[in-house]
């Protein structure tokens, strides 16, 4: 509708140029580089409808591009809602902690180019491989798929926090096939990508949460481990408990109560660090913390388990 009223507007001043172009090709006041151009009756009338024609089809052209752009415009508009509105109902789905429905959602757009709907599908990959319900062989294949979006979601837009964070995470679960010189090596690259992420938005307690788990691990790595990393590489990477809870304690501060597992990991760092009161107080609020997914309820055992062997020792 509105290239045709483009298109009325436009032929009358189309017909008017026609006709004064014609007219002035006719009398032989055309000009080119300021020279007058004079020419014979025949290349007169020859070159006058050449001209006619050559214009009347370069204005359907040019109206036909228009055409185009708007409708090129308006389907780009539409992909855009499109994509809002699917990420609206990720968001809600994974809210309402629906895991394998979110999956099946966002499975559909695998060869999407948007980074935003990449990290998700990322996300909602890992999940599904960490439920209790997955095969092995199952597992395996959705990490790597994790890893692949992630790692796509974060060349689509390096300047997304969400990217950096779930690229860092997808990768240390492909450490857990690849064995452990590349877990180590790939730790570096894991802490830079959450350093990244925290630079980028630091309020995400998740990301915080998640280098704390890094220092937690590399804390209390075992004296075997520790020989075969310092024999793989000249500085590999250390770190303390004290540290450790430095970030969960960050995390907790940014987003209080935020997730179960940052309570649970605050309980067993001061366990670690010898302090039973403390650690009783946060596995208590870990025990306690309302279950709406199946980590939750991982989450609330082994809080449950970690209090009953204080009380034992007590």
């Amino acid at each position: 509708m509105a290239s045709a009223v483009r298109l009325r507007r436009l032929l009358p001043s189309l017909r008017r140029g026609l006709q004064v172009t014609a007219w002035a090709e006719a009398s032989g006041c055309g000009r080119r580089s300021g020279r007058r151009l004079w020419l014979r009756g025949s290349e007169i009338l020859g070159n006058a409808v050449v001209f006619k024609s050559g214009l009347i089809i370069s204005a359907l052209s040019y109206l036909g591009f228009e055409t185009y752009q708007l409708i090129s415009q308006s389907a780009v508009v539409h992909a855009e809602v499109n994509v809002e509105e699917i990420l609206e109902q990720a968001d809600y789905l994974y809210g309402s902690g629906e895991i394998e429905k979110l999956y099946q959602l966002l499975a559909k757009y695998k060869k999407s180019e948007d980074a935003e709907l990449l990290w998700r599908l990322a996300r909602a990959s890992r999940d599904i491989s960490q439920l209790s319900t997955t095969s092995k062989e199952n597992k395996k294949q959705l990490v790597y798929e994790a890893f692949a979006y992630a790692k796509k979601a974060l060349e689509k837009n390096n300047s997304s926090f969400a990217a950096h964070k779930w690229y860092a995470i997808c990768l240390s679960d492909i450490g857990d096939y690849e064995g452990i010189k590349v877990k180590i090596g790939n730790a570096f690259i894991i802490k830079k990508h959450l350093e990244k992420a925290i630079e980028l938005n630091p309020k995400d307690a998740t990301a915080i949460h998640i280098i704390g788990i890094w220092c937690f691990s590399f804390a209390e790595m075992p004296w075997f481990q520790r020989k075969i990393a310092k024999t793989l590489f000249a500085t590999p990477p250390t770190s303390t408990f004290e540290e450790a809870l430095k970030y969960f304690q960050m995390a907790e501060k940014v987003h209080p109560n935020f997730y179960s597992k940052n309570l649970l990991y605050l309980g067993k760092t001061y366990l670690k660090l010898k302090n039973k009161k403390l650690a009783a107080l946060w596995l208590l609020k870990a025990k306690d913390y309302p279950a709406h997914t199946e980590e939750d309820k991982q989450v609330q055992k082994e809080a449950a388990q970690l209090l009953k062997s204080i009380s034992d020792k007590n």
